[in-house]
């Protein structure tokens, strides 16, 4: 069993950082992941818009093939190809969004980290394992006859 002698340095309060401070950088920290993911889907919609596109290039040959070519003009005149918002197609959404959130947002929250906590991160998580290890080591201990 290996000996837990805690955080790493990397990942201790750094002195005179109080619990209201570590608790706040955690919920920023929070907020960050939360805008990781966001931006993930983004990426997603980016990759799923640009699979459809593809599909409709096929839908409108197989629609063409099969005899309906009116239907086959409204789908490659209306969708192949359309911006998903005017002026933009999906991986300019993904760099307006890193240009106007998501930089600001990564260097907002490591300016603030580094202001309270040294820029350590993820001091709150780091404080909830040894939390969580030391209570199962009471209930292995307790449990113990």
């Amino acid at each position: 069993m290996q000996q837990d002698s805690g955080p790493d340095e990397e990942h201790r309060r750094p002195p005179g950082v109080d619990d209201a401070t570590v608790e706040a950088l955690g919920m920023l920290s929070k907020a960050l992941e939360y805008t990781e993911r966001a931006r993930g889907h983004l990426y997603a919609v980016h990759q799923m818009t640009g699979g459809a596109d593809r599909m409709l290039d096929a839908a409108v040959r197989m629609l063409r093939e099969a005899g309906h070519g009116e239907q086959a003009d409204l789908v490659e005149r209306e969708l192949l190809g359309r911006d998903v918002v005017p002026g933009m197609w999906t991986y300019q959404l993904i760099e307006a969004y890193d240009r106007t959130y998501y930089g600001v947002f990564t260097a907002v929250e490591d300016q603030v980290r580094r202001d309270l906590a040294a820029g350590r991160q993820h001091l709150a998580e780091a404080e909830m394992q040894q939390a969580a290890r030391a209570r199962r080591r009471r209930r292995r201990r307790d449990a113990t006859p």
